[in-house]
Protein backbone atom coordinates (compact mmCIF):
# COMPACT_ATOMS: atom_id res chain seq x y z
CA UNK A 1 0.00 0.00 0.00
CA UNK A 2 2.89 2.38 0.77
CA UNK A 3 4.26 1.81 -2.71
CA UNK A 4 0.85 2.54 -4.22
CA UNK A 5 0.52 5.83 -2.31
CA UNK A 6 4.04 6.92 -3.28
CA UNK A 7 3.34 6.19 -6.93
CA UNK A 8 0.06 8.12 -6.91
CA UNK A 9 1.49 11.12 -5.04
CA UNK A 10 3.97 11.67 -7.88
CA UNK A 11 0.99 12.94 -9.88
CA UNK A 12 0.22 15.75 -7.42
CA UNK A 13 3.12 17.89 -8.73
CA UNK A 14 2.03 21.53 -9.18
CA UNK A 15 -0.94 20.99 -6.87
CA UNK A 16 1.17 20.44 -3.75
CA UNK A 17 0.47 23.98 -2.49
CA UNK A 18 -3.36 23.74 -2.43
CA UNK A 19 -2.98 20.19 -1.06
CA UNK A 20 -0.98 21.52 1.89
CA UNK A 21 -3.12 24.63 2.42
CA UNK A 22 -6.40 22.69 2.63
CA UNK A 23 -5.58 20.84 5.89
CA UNK A 24 -4.51 24.13 7.52
CA UNK A 25 -7.94 25.66 6.91
CA UNK A 26 -9.57 22.42 8.06
CA UNK A 27 -7.68 22.68 11.38
CA UNK A 28 -8.93 26.25 11.84
CA UNK A 29 -12.52 25.25 10.98
CA UNK A 30 -12.50 22.27 13.38
CA UNK A 31 -10.99 24.37 16.18
CA UNK A 32 -13.63 27.08 15.79
CA UNK A 33 -16.51 24.60 15.69
CA UNK A 34 -15.31 22.99 18.91
CA UNK A 35 -15.01 26.33 20.69
CA UNK A 36 -18.52 27.52 19.78
CA UNK A 37 -20.45 25.17 22.21
CA UNK A 38 -18.03 26.06 25.02
CA UNK A 39 -18.49 29.84 24.62
CA UNK A 40 -22.22 29.35 24.16
CA UNK A 41 -22.40 27.65 27.57
CA UNK A 42 -20.22 30.36 29.12
CA UNK A 43 -22.47 33.11 27.73
CA UNK A 44 -25.61 31.52 29.21
CA UNK A 45 -23.94 30.83 32.56
CA UNK A 46 -22.51 34.34 32.90
CA UNK A 47 -25.80 35.91 31.85
CA UNK A 48 -27.68 33.81 34.45
CA UNK A 49 -25.22 34.57 37.28
CA UNK A 50 -25.13 38.32 36.72
CA UNK A 51 -28.63 39.26 35.68
CA UNK A 52 -28.11 43.09 35.90
CA UNK A 53 -25.12 42.91 33.53
CA UNK A 54 -26.50 40.06 31.45
CA UNK A 55 -26.60 42.10 28.21
CA UNK A 56 -22.93 43.01 28.58
CA UNK A 57 -21.96 39.33 28.81
CA UNK A 58 -24.31 38.41 25.98
CA UNK A 59 -22.75 41.06 23.71
CA UNK A 60 -19.20 40.03 24.63
CA UNK A 61 -19.69 36.35 24.16
CA UNK A 62 -22.02 36.97 21.24
CA UNK A 63 -19.25 38.88 19.47
CA UNK A 64 -16.84 35.99 20.12
CA UNK A 65 -19.38 33.49 18.78
CA UNK A 66 -20.00 35.55 15.62
CA UNK A 67 -16.25 35.88 15.05
CA UNK A 68 -15.76 32.12 15.50
CA UNK A 69 -18.65 31.38 13.14
CA UNK A 70 -17.26 33.75 10.48
CA UNK A 71 -13.75 32.29 10.77
CA UNK A 72 -15.20 28.76 10.61
CA UNK A 73 -17.29 29.62 7.54
CA UNK A 74 -14.40 31.33 5.75
CA UNK A 75 -12.00 28.51 6.57
CA UNK A 76 -14.48 25.89 5.39
CA UNK A 77 -15.12 27.74 2.12
CA UNK A 78 -11.40 28.20 1.43
CA UNK A 79 -10.72 24.58 2.34
CA UNK A 80 -13.40 23.48 -0.13
CA UNK A 81 -11.95 25.71 -2.85
CA UNK A 82 -8.37 24.50 -2.42
CA UNK A 83 -9.45 20.87 -2.00
CA UNK A 84 -11.41 21.01 -5.28
CA UNK A 85 -8.43 22.59 -7.06
CA UNK A 86 -6.02 20.02 -5.66
CA UNK A 87 -8.19 16.93 -6.27
CA UNK A 88 -9.26 17.91 -9.80
CA UNK A 89 -5.69 18.82 -10.70
CA UNK A 90 -4.42 15.57 -9.22
CA UNK A 91 -6.96 13.58 -11.25
CA UNK A 92 -5.99 15.48 -14.41
CA UNK A 93 -2.32 14.69 -13.85
CA UNK A 94 -3.15 11.08 -13.10
CA UNK A 95 -5.06 10.67 -16.37
CA UNK A 96 -2.19 12.39 -18.17
CA UNK A 97 0.37 10.05 -16.62
CA UNK A 98 -1.72 6.96 -17.36
CA UNK A 99 -2.35 7.95 -20.97
CA UNK A 100 1.29 8.85 -21.62
CA UNK A 101 2.39 5.61 -19.98
CA UNK A 102 0.16 3.58 -22.28
CA UNK A 103 1.69 5.36 -25.30
CA UNK A 104 5.07 3.87 -24.34
CA UNK A 105 3.75 0.32 -24.14
CA UNK A 106 4.85 -2.28 -26.65
CA UNK A 107 2.36 -4.69 -28.16
CA UNK A 108 3.30 -7.17 -25.40
CA UNK A 109 2.41 -4.61 -22.71
CA UNK A 110 -0.89 -3.80 -24.42
CA UNK A 111 -1.68 -7.52 -24.59
CA UNK A 112 -1.37 -7.69 -20.80
CA UNK A 113 -4.16 -5.13 -20.26
CA UNK A 114 -7.34 -5.22 -22.30
CA UNK A 115 -8.37 -1.95 -23.93
CA UNK A 116 -11.62 -1.95 -21.95
CA UNK A 117 -9.75 -2.35 -18.69
CA UNK A 118 -7.47 0.56 -19.58
CA UNK A 119 -10.53 2.74 -20.32
CA UNK A 120 -12.03 1.84 -16.92
CA UNK A 121 -8.77 2.70 -15.17
CA UNK A 122 -8.57 6.06 -16.96
CA UNK A 123 -12.16 6.97 -16.07
CA UNK A 124 -13.93 5.18 -13.19
CA UNK A 125 -10.80 4.32 -11.22
CA UNK A 126 -9.31 7.81 -11.51
CA UNK A 127 -12.64 9.33 -10.39
CA UNK A 128 -12.69 7.07 -7.31
CA UNK A 129 -9.13 8.04 -6.42
CA UNK A 130 -9.93 11.72 -6.98
CA UNK A 131 -12.87 11.57 -4.54
CA UNK A 132 -10.74 9.71 -2.00
CA UNK A 133 -7.98 12.30 -2.33
CA UNK A 134 -10.41 15.15 -1.72
CA UNK A 135 -11.78 13.30 1.32
CA UNK A 136 -8.25 12.83 2.63
CA UNK A 137 -7.57 16.55 2.32
CA UNK A 138 -10.77 17.58 4.05
CA UNK A 139 -12.58 14.96 6.10
CA UNK A 140 -9.62 12.74 6.98
CA UNK A 141 -7.83 15.79 8.40
CA UNK A 142 -10.89 17.35 9.99
CA UNK A 143 -12.41 14.25 11.62
CA UNK A 144 -9.50 13.27 13.90
CA UNK A 145 -8.87 16.91 14.84
CA UNK A 146 -12.51 17.57 15.64
CA UNK A 147 -12.64 14.28 17.53
CA UNK A 148 -9.62 15.23 19.67
CA UNK A 149 -10.88 18.78 20.29
CA UNK A 150 -14.35 17.54 21.21
CA UNK A 151 -12.96 14.95 23.63
CA UNK A 152 -10.68 17.53 25.28
CA UNK A 153 -13.54 20.03 25.67
CA UNK A 154 -15.77 17.27 27.07
CA UNK A 155 -13.18 16.53 29.76
CA UNK A 156 -12.81 20.24 30.46
CA UNK A 157 -16.56 20.49 31.13
CA UNK A 158 -17.12 17.21 33.02
CA UNK A 159 -14.42 14.45 33.12
CA UNK A 160 -16.66 11.84 34.79
CA UNK A 161 -19.31 11.97 32.03
CA UNK A 162 -16.80 12.39 29.19
CA UNK A 163 -15.59 8.83 29.78
CA UNK A 164 -18.89 7.56 28.41
CA UNK A 165 -17.93 8.75 24.94
CA UNK A 166 -14.52 7.11 25.08
CA UNK A 167 -16.08 3.84 26.25
CA UNK A 168 -18.33 3.75 23.17
CA UNK A 169 -15.51 4.49 20.69
CA UNK A 170 -13.92 0.97 20.68
CA UNK A 171 -17.34 -0.64 20.15
CA UNK A 172 -18.09 1.60 17.17
CA UNK A 173 -14.56 1.04 15.85
CA UNK A 174 -15.13 -2.72 15.90
CA UNK A 175 -18.44 -2.29 14.04
CA UNK A 176 -16.81 -0.13 11.35
CA UNK A 177 -13.93 -2.56 10.93
CA UNK A 178 -16.32 -5.52 10.55
CA UNK A 179 -18.40 -3.73 7.91
CA UNK A 180 -15.36 -2.71 5.84
CA UNK A 181 -13.79 -6.16 6.11
CA UNK A 182 -16.97 -7.75 4.82
CA UNK A 183 -17.57 -5.42 1.85
CA UNK A 184 -13.94 -5.20 0.61
CA UNK A 185 -14.15 -8.42 -1.52
CA UNK A 186 -17.30 -7.10 -3.21
CA UNK A 187 -15.57 -3.91 -4.31
CA UNK A 188 -12.60 -5.90 -5.62
CA UNK A 189 -14.91 -7.99 -7.81
CA UNK A 190 -16.92 -5.00 -8.99
CA UNK A 191 -14.06 -3.38 -10.90
CA UNK A 192 -13.29 -6.56 -12.82
CA UNK A 193 -16.96 -6.73 -13.77
CA UNK A 194 -16.84 -3.07 -14.83
CA UNK A 195 -14.23 -4.15 -17.39
CA UNK A 196 -16.61 -6.81 -18.71
CA UNK A 197 -19.45 -4.25 -18.87
CA UNK A 198 -17.29 -1.78 -20.80
CA UNK A 199 -16.24 -4.58 -23.13
CA UNK A 200 -19.88 -5.39 -23.88
CA UNK A 201 -20.69 -1.75 -24.63
CA UNK A 202 -17.58 -1.12 -26.74
CA UNK A 203 -18.03 -4.26 -28.82
CA UNK A 204 -21.69 -3.48 -29.45
CA UNK A 205 -21.18 0.16 -30.40
CA UNK A 206 -18.08 -0.56 -32.48
CA UNK A 207 -19.75 -3.42 -34.34
CA UNK A 208 -23.29 -2.05 -34.44
CA UNK A 209 -23.53 -2.57 -38.23
CA UNK A 210 -22.61 -6.24 -37.86
CA UNK A 211 -25.09 -6.61 -34.99
CA UNK A 212 -27.90 -5.22 -37.11
CA UNK A 213 -26.87 -7.17 -40.20
CA UNK A 214 -27.16 -10.45 -38.30
CA UNK A 215 -30.22 -9.28 -36.31
CA UNK A 216 -28.41 -9.95 -33.03
CA UNK A 217 -29.80 -7.02 -31.06
CA UNK A 218 -31.59 -9.29 -28.58
CA UNK A 219 -28.46 -11.35 -27.99
CA UNK A 220 -26.42 -8.17 -27.36
CA UNK A 221 -29.11 -6.89 -24.99
CA UNK A 222 -28.97 -10.13 -23.01
CA UNK A 223 -25.16 -9.97 -22.85
CA UNK A 224 -25.28 -6.36 -21.67
CA UNK A 225 -28.02 -7.07 -19.11
CA UNK A 226 -25.99 -9.94 -17.70
CA UNK A 227 -22.86 -7.80 -17.29
CA UNK A 228 -24.87 -4.88 -15.85
CA UNK A 229 -26.75 -7.18 -13.47
CA UNK A 230 -23.52 -8.64 -12.10
CA UNK A 231 -22.22 -5.13 -11.34
CA UNK A 232 -25.58 -4.16 -9.80
CA UNK A 233 -25.83 -7.30 -7.66
CA UNK A 234 -22.37 -6.87 -6.16
CA UNK A 235 -22.97 -3.17 -5.55
CA UNK A 236 -26.35 -3.94 -3.96
CA UNK A 237 -24.83 -6.52 -1.60
CA UNK A 238 -22.07 -4.13 -0.61
CA UNK A 239 -24.39 -1.14 -0.18
CA UNK A 240 -26.79 -3.16 1.97
CA UNK A 241 -24.02 -3.82 4.44
CA UNK A 242 -22.65 -0.27 4.23
CA UNK A 243 -26.21 0.97 4.75
CA UNK A 244 -26.18 -0.51 8.27
CA UNK A 245 -23.49 2.00 9.14
CA UNK A 246 -25.77 5.03 9.61
CA UNK A 247 -28.52 3.41 11.76
CA UNK A 248 -25.93 1.72 14.01
CA UNK A 249 -24.12 5.01 14.51
CA UNK A 250 -27.39 6.83 15.16
CA UNK A 251 -28.36 4.20 17.74
CA UNK A 252 -25.10 4.68 19.64
CA UNK A 253 -25.34 8.46 19.46
CA UNK A 254 -28.87 8.44 20.84
CA UNK A 255 -27.94 5.92 23.53
CA UNK A 256 -24.96 8.02 24.63
CA UNK A 257 -27.05 11.22 24.64
CA UNK A 258 -29.79 9.62 26.78
CA UNK A 259 -27.25 8.15 29.21
CA UNK A 260 -25.36 11.43 29.60
CA UNK A 261 -28.63 13.36 29.98
CA UNK A 262 -29.75 10.99 32.73
CA UNK A 263 -26.46 11.04 34.64
CA UNK A 264 -25.98 14.74 34.00
CA UNK A 265 -29.38 15.68 35.38
CA UNK A 266 -28.64 13.59 38.49
CA UNK A 267 -25.39 15.55 38.99
CA UNK A 268 -27.17 18.88 38.46
CA UNK A 269 -29.88 18.02 40.98
CA UNK A 270 -27.42 16.55 43.46
CA UNK A 271 -25.11 19.58 43.27
CA UNK A 272 -27.92 22.13 43.12
CA UNK A 273 -26.61 23.38 39.77
CA UNK A 274 -23.39 24.74 41.26
CA UNK A 275 -20.70 22.27 40.12
CA UNK A 276 -22.46 21.28 36.94
CA UNK A 277 -25.07 23.40 35.17
CA UNK A 278 -27.76 22.68 32.60
CA UNK A 279 -25.94 24.77 30.00
CA UNK A 280 -22.76 22.76 30.53
CA UNK A 281 -24.82 19.58 30.13
CA UNK A 282 -26.12 20.93 26.82
CA UNK A 283 -22.57 21.72 25.71
CA UNK A 284 -21.40 18.28 26.81
CA UNK A 285 -24.15 16.59 24.77
CA UNK A 286 -23.14 18.73 21.77
CA UNK A 287 -19.53 17.62 22.12
CA UNK A 288 -20.67 14.04 22.53
CA UNK A 289 -22.63 14.23 19.31
CA UNK A 290 -19.55 15.72 17.63
CA UNK A 291 -17.41 12.82 18.87
CA UNK A 292 -19.83 10.20 17.61
CA UNK A 293 -20.51 12.12 14.38
CA UNK A 294 -16.78 12.10 13.74
CA UNK A 295 -16.86 8.33 14.00
CA UNK A 296 -19.79 8.19 11.59
CA UNK A 297 -17.97 10.40 9.09
CA UNK A 298 -14.84 8.32 9.57
CA UNK A 299 -16.77 5.16 8.73
CA UNK A 300 -18.10 6.75 5.53
CA UNK A 301 -14.58 7.83 4.57
CA UNK A 302 -13.29 4.37 5.39
CA UNK A 303 -15.81 2.81 3.01
CA UNK A 304 -14.87 5.28 0.27
CA UNK A 305 -11.19 4.62 0.84
CA UNK A 306 -11.89 0.89 0.70
CA UNK A 307 -13.33 1.33 -2.80
CA UNK A 308 -10.50 3.64 -3.85
CA UNK A 309 -7.80 1.24 -2.64
CA UNK A 310 -8.75 -1.23 -5.37
CA UNK A 311 -8.91 1.60 -7.93
CA UNK A 312 -5.51 2.88 -6.76
CA UNK A 313 -4.02 -0.60 -7.12
CA UNK A 314 -5.33 -0.92 -10.68
CA UNK A 315 -3.94 2.50 -11.61
CA UNK A 316 -0.49 1.81 -10.18
CA UNK A 317 -0.41 -1.49 -12.08
CA UNK A 318 -0.37 0.54 -15.28
CA UNK A 319 1.96 3.28 -13.98
CA UNK A 320 4.49 0.73 -12.70
CA UNK A 321 4.32 -1.52 -15.74
CA UNK A 322 7.77 -1.69 -17.30
CA UNK A 323 7.62 -1.26 -21.05
CA UNK A 324 8.68 -4.45 -22.73
CA UNK A 325 10.59 -2.59 -25.44
CA UNK A 326 12.79 0.39 -24.60
CA UNK A 327 14.70 2.60 -26.96
CA UNK A 328 18.44 2.89 -26.43
CA UNK A 329 20.17 6.14 -25.55
CA UNK A 330 21.97 7.67 -28.52
CA UNK A 331 20.43 5.03 -30.77
CA UNK A 332 21.01 5.02 -34.52
CA UNK A 333 18.94 7.84 -35.99
CA UNK A 334 18.73 6.80 -39.63
CA UNK A 335 18.04 3.56 -41.48
CA UNK A 336 20.70 3.27 -44.17
CA UNK A 337 18.73 0.99 -46.50
CA UNK A 338 15.80 -1.38 -46.71
CA UNK A 339 17.94 -4.51 -46.43
CA UNK A 340 16.54 -6.96 -43.87
CA UNK A 341 18.22 -9.95 -42.26
CA UNK A 342 16.89 -12.54 -39.80
CA UNK A 343 19.59 -14.52 -38.01
CA UNK A 344 18.38 -17.67 -36.20
CA UNK A 345 15.29 -15.84 -34.96
CA UNK A 346 12.77 -17.51 -32.66
CA UNK A 347 9.92 -15.81 -30.85
CA UNK A 348 7.27 -16.56 -28.21
CA UNK A 349 4.70 -14.13 -26.84
CA UNK A 350 5.35 -14.79 -23.15
CA UNK A 351 8.50 -15.78 -21.29
CA UNK A 352 6.70 -18.63 -19.58
CA UNK A 353 5.24 -19.94 -22.87
CA UNK A 354 6.48 -23.35 -23.97
CA UNK A 355 5.51 -23.06 -27.65
CA UNK A 356 7.35 -20.71 -30.01
CA UNK A 357 5.30 -18.68 -32.49
CA UNK A 358 8.37 -18.47 -34.77
CA UNK A 359 11.26 -20.92 -34.88
CA UNK A 360 14.71 -20.81 -36.53
CA UNK A 361 13.98 -18.03 -39.01
CA UNK A 362 16.92 -17.23 -41.30
CA UNK A 363 16.15 -14.76 -44.04
CA UNK A 364 17.91 -12.24 -46.31
CA UNK A 365 16.01 -9.51 -48.13
CA UNK A 366 17.90 -7.07 -50.34
CA UNK A 367 17.02 -3.40 -50.34
CA UNK A 368 14.32 -2.59 -52.89
CA UNK A 369 13.09 -6.16 -53.20
CA UNK A 370 9.43 -7.08 -53.18
CA UNK A 371 8.76 -10.05 -50.91
CA UNK A 372 5.49 -11.92 -50.65
CA UNK A 373 4.49 -13.90 -47.56
CA UNK A 374 1.94 -16.70 -47.76
CA UNK A 375 0.67 -19.18 -45.20
CA UNK A 376 -2.41 -20.52 -43.54
CA UNK A 377 -4.19 -19.02 -40.57
CA UNK A 378 -1.98 -19.22 -37.48
CA UNK A 379 1.25 -19.64 -39.43
CA UNK A 380 2.66 -16.47 -37.76
CA UNK A 381 2.92 -14.32 -40.89
CA UNK A 382 1.95 -11.18 -38.94
CA UNK A 383 4.26 -12.08 -36.07
CA UNK A 384 7.18 -12.29 -38.52
CA UNK A 385 6.76 -8.80 -39.90
CA UNK A 386 6.07 -7.25 -36.47
CA UNK A 387 9.64 -8.04 -35.42
CA UNK A 388 11.04 -5.73 -38.12
CA UNK A 389 9.82 -2.38 -36.61
CA UNK A 390 10.25 -3.78 -33.06
CA UNK A 391 6.57 -4.00 -32.28
CA UNK A 392 7.80 -7.16 -30.56
CA UNK A 393 11.37 -8.19 -29.77
CA UNK A 394 12.80 -11.49 -30.94
CA UNK A 395 13.15 -13.98 -28.08
CA UNK A 396 16.23 -15.49 -29.66
CA UNK A 397 18.46 -14.40 -32.54
CA UNK A 398 18.81 -11.01 -34.25
CA UNK A 399 16.79 -8.93 -36.68
CA UNK A 400 18.80 -6.45 -38.74
CA UNK A 401 17.50 -3.57 -40.87
CA UNK A 402 19.95 -1.64 -43.01
CA UNK A 403 22.75 -3.78 -41.56
CA UNK A 404 22.00 -2.65 -37.98
CA UNK A 405 20.33 -4.66 -35.23
CA UNK A 406 16.86 -3.22 -34.66
CA UNK A 407 17.63 -3.03 -30.91
CA UNK A 408 20.36 -0.48 -31.64
CA UNK A 409 18.03 1.99 -33.38
CA UNK A 410 16.22 4.91 -31.88
CA UNK A 411 12.65 3.57 -31.87
CA UNK A 412 11.13 6.64 -33.56
CA UNK A 413 13.79 6.60 -36.28
CA UNK A 414 13.27 2.88 -36.95
CA UNK A 415 9.48 3.09 -37.11
CA UNK A 416 9.63 6.19 -39.29
CA UNK A 417 11.58 4.28 -41.94
CA UNK A 418 9.73 0.97 -41.50
CA UNK A 419 6.12 1.75 -42.28
CA UNK A 420 3.51 -0.90 -41.48
CA UNK A 421 -0.06 -1.11 -42.72
CA UNK A 422 -1.41 -3.49 -40.10
CA UNK A 423 -4.07 -6.10 -40.73
CA UNK A 424 -6.47 -4.22 -38.45
CA UNK A 425 -5.42 -0.69 -39.26
CA UNK A 426 -7.97 1.95 -38.31
CA UNK A 427 -8.90 5.47 -39.26
CA UNK A 428 -9.53 8.10 -36.63
CA UNK A 429 -12.32 10.65 -36.36
CA UNK A 430 -11.38 13.69 -38.45
CA UNK A 431 -11.07 14.65 -42.10
CA UNK A 432 -9.34 12.51 -44.71
CA UNK A 433 -6.51 15.06 -44.78
CA UNK A 434 -6.06 14.82 -41.02
CA UNK A 435 -5.96 11.02 -41.20
CA UNK A 436 -3.43 11.03 -44.02
CA UNK A 437 -1.17 13.44 -42.15
CA UNK A 438 -0.69 10.81 -39.46
CA UNK A 439 1.92 9.55 -41.94
CA UNK A 440 3.57 12.96 -42.27
CA UNK A 441 2.13 15.92 -40.39
CA UNK A 442 4.00 18.37 -42.62
CA UNK A 443 2.87 16.85 -45.93
CA UNK A 444 1.58 19.30 -48.51
CA UNK A 445 -1.75 18.86 -50.28
CA UNK A 446 0.15 17.84 -53.41
CA UNK A 447 1.99 15.10 -51.50
CA UNK A 448 -1.32 13.86 -50.06
CA UNK A 449 -2.83 13.62 -53.53
CA UNK A 450 0.23 11.85 -54.97
CA UNK A 451 0.21 9.24 -52.16
CA UNK A 452 -3.51 8.66 -52.69
CA UNK A 453 -2.99 8.21 -56.43
CA UNK A 454 -0.36 5.54 -55.74
CA UNK A 455 -2.77 3.82 -53.31
CA UNK A 456 -5.63 4.11 -55.84
CA UNK A 457 -7.60 6.24 -53.37
CA UNK A 458 -7.67 9.60 -55.17
CA UNK A 459 -10.58 8.71 -57.44
CA UNK A 460 -13.04 7.67 -54.74
CA UNK A 461 -11.97 10.57 -52.47
CA UNK A 462 -12.83 13.06 -55.22
CA UNK A 463 -16.25 11.42 -55.58
CA UNK A 464 -17.15 12.64 -52.09
CA UNK A 465 -18.86 16.07 -51.96
CA UNK A 466 -16.19 17.39 -49.56
CA UNK A 467 -13.29 15.61 -51.26
CA UNK A 468 -10.20 15.48 -49.07
CA UNK A 469 -12.07 17.43 -46.37
CA UNK A 470 -14.63 14.63 -45.98
CA UNK A 471 -15.12 13.80 -42.31
CA UNK A 472 -14.26 10.24 -41.31
CA UNK A 473 -16.22 8.77 -38.40
CA UNK A 474 -14.36 7.02 -35.58
CA UNK A 475 -12.90 3.76 -36.88
CA UNK A 476 -13.72 4.73 -40.49
CA UNK A 477 -17.25 3.40 -40.24
CA UNK A 478 -18.54 5.66 -43.03
CA UNK A 479 -16.17 4.28 -45.69
CA UNK A 480 -15.97 0.77 -47.12
CA UNK A 481 -13.36 -1.79 -46.15
CA UNK A 482 -11.49 -1.37 -49.44
CA UNK A 483 -11.54 2.42 -49.16
CA UNK A 484 -10.26 2.22 -45.60
CA UNK A 485 -7.38 -0.03 -46.68
CA UNK A 486 -6.36 2.30 -49.50
CA UNK A 487 -6.39 5.32 -47.20
CA UNK A 488 -4.19 3.43 -44.73
CA UNK A 489 -1.76 2.53 -47.53
CA UNK A 490 -1.62 6.18 -48.63
CA UNK A 491 -0.97 7.21 -45.04
CA UNK A 492 1.97 4.79 -44.88
CA UNK A 493 3.40 5.99 -48.20
CA UNK A 494 3.55 9.57 -46.92
CA UNK A 495 6.32 8.51 -44.54
CA UNK A 496 8.53 7.78 -47.57
CA UNK A 497 9.79 4.65 -45.80
CA UNK A 498 12.82 2.51 -46.55
CA UNK A 499 10.64 -0.55 -45.81
CA UNK A 500 6.90 -0.78 -46.53
CA UNK A 501 4.99 -3.70 -44.99
CA UNK A 502 1.45 -4.53 -46.06
CA UNK A 503 -0.18 -7.05 -43.72
CA UNK A 504 -3.01 -8.42 -45.88
CA UNK A 505 -3.83 -4.79 -46.58
CA UNK A 506 -5.41 -5.26 -50.01
CA UNK A 507 -7.75 -8.12 -49.05
CA UNK A 508 -10.82 -5.89 -49.38
CA UNK A 509 -9.97 -4.48 -52.84
CA UNK A 510 -10.64 -6.15 -56.17
CA UNK A 511 -7.86 -7.82 -58.15
CA UNK A 512 -7.68 -5.01 -60.70
CA UNK A 513 -7.17 -2.35 -58.02
CA UNK A 514 -4.68 -4.64 -56.28
CA UNK A 515 -2.68 -4.90 -59.50
CA UNK A 516 -2.78 -1.12 -60.00
CA UNK A 517 -1.44 -0.57 -56.47
CA UNK A 518 1.45 -3.00 -57.08
CA UNK A 519 2.22 -1.34 -60.41
CA UNK A 520 2.24 2.09 -58.73
CA UNK A 521 4.66 0.80 -56.07
CA UNK A 522 7.02 -0.54 -58.74
CA UNK A 523 7.04 2.78 -60.54
CA UNK A 524 6.93 5.28 -57.63
CA UNK A 525 8.99 3.57 -54.90
CA UNK A 526 11.41 1.18 -56.65
CA UNK A 527 14.08 1.55 -53.95
CA UNK A 528 11.71 0.79 -51.07
CA UNK A 529 11.70 -2.76 -49.74
CA UNK A 530 8.14 -4.04 -49.94
CA UNK A 531 6.86 -6.97 -47.87
CA UNK A 532 3.36 -8.07 -48.76
CA UNK A 533 1.37 -10.55 -46.69
CA UNK A 534 -1.48 -11.84 -48.79
CA UNK A 535 -4.04 -14.60 -49.11
CA UNK A 536 -4.18 -14.36 -52.90
CA UNK A 537 -1.21 -15.64 -54.86
CA UNK A 538 -2.07 -13.09 -57.57
CA UNK A 539 -1.06 -10.35 -55.09
CA UNK A 540 2.49 -11.71 -54.72
CA UNK A 541 3.23 -13.88 -57.77
CA UNK A 542 5.33 -11.11 -59.37
CA UNK A 543 7.39 -10.60 -56.20
CA UNK A 544 11.17 -11.07 -56.28
CA UNK A 545 10.83 -13.63 -53.49
CA UNK A 546 7.91 -15.44 -51.91
CA UNK A 547 8.02 -16.99 -48.44
CA UNK A 548 5.73 -19.86 -47.47
CA UNK A 549 5.15 -20.16 -43.71
CA UNK A 550 3.68 -23.06 -41.78
CA UNK A 551 3.74 -23.63 -38.03
CA UNK A 552 5.97 -20.60 -37.44
CA UNK A 553 8.68 -21.82 -39.86
CA UNK A 554 9.66 -20.89 -43.40
CA UNK A 555 9.03 -24.13 -45.27
CA UNK A 556 9.77 -22.75 -48.74
CA UNK A 557 11.03 -19.63 -50.47
CA UNK A 558 11.71 -18.57 -54.03
CA UNK A 559 10.04 -16.98 -57.03
CA UNK A 560 6.58 -17.93 -58.21
CA UNK A 561 7.94 -20.27 -60.90
CA UNK A 562 10.44 -21.88 -58.52
CA UNK A 563 7.83 -22.56 -55.86
CA UNK A 564 5.40 -24.08 -58.36
CA UNK A 565 8.07 -26.68 -59.05
CA UNK A 566 9.53 -27.16 -55.58
CA UNK A 567 6.73 -26.56 -53.03
CA UNK A 568 3.72 -28.86 -52.80
CA UNK A 569 1.99 -26.46 -50.38
CA UNK A 570 2.41 -23.46 -52.72
CA UNK A 571 1.31 -25.47 -55.74
CA UNK A 572 -1.80 -26.68 -53.93
CA UNK A 573 -2.76 -23.13 -52.94
CA UNK A 574 -2.17 -21.92 -56.48
CA UNK A 575 -4.25 -24.67 -58.09
CA UNK A 576 -7.08 -24.19 -55.63
CA UNK A 577 -7.22 -20.47 -56.26
CA UNK A 578 -6.98 -20.67 -60.04
CA UNK A 579 -9.30 -23.72 -60.24
CA UNK A 580 -6.80 -25.45 -62.55
CA UNK A 581 -5.70 -29.01 -61.79
CA UNK A 582 -2.99 -29.31 -64.34
CA UNK A 583 0.00 -31.32 -63.17
CA UNK A 584 2.60 -28.75 -64.24
CA UNK A 585 0.84 -25.83 -62.54
CA UNK A 586 0.58 -23.91 -65.82
CA UNK A 587 -2.26 -21.57 -66.56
Amino acid sequence: MNGTVKTLLKSVRQYKKPSLITPIFMVIEAFCECLIPFFMAQMINQAALSAPNAMEHILTYGGILIALACVSLTSGALAGKFAATASCGFASNLRHDLFYRVQKFSFANVDKFSSNSLVTRLTTDVTNVQQAYQMCLRIVVRVPLQFIFAVIMSFVINPSLAWIFLAIVPVLGAVIFSIVRYVMPFFRRIFKKYDALNNSVQENVGGIRVVKSFVREEYEKEKFDKAASEVRNDFTKAEKIVGLNAPIMTLFINFASVLISYLGVKQIIGGAGVDFTATELSALITYGIQVLSCLMMFSMVFVMLTMSVESARRITEVLNEEEDIKGVENGVQEVASGAIRFENVSFKYAKEATVYALSDINLDIRSGETVGVLGGTGSSKTTLIQLIPRLYDATEGNVLVGGVNVKDYDLKALRKDVSVVLQKNVLFSGTIKENLRWGNENATDEELIEACKQAQADEFIRSFPEGYDTYIEQGGTNVSGGQKQRLCIARALLRKPKVLILDDSTSAVDTKTDALIRHAFKKAIPDTTKIIIAQRISSVEHADKILVLDGGKIIAQGTHEELLKSSDVYREIYQEQTKIKSQGGER
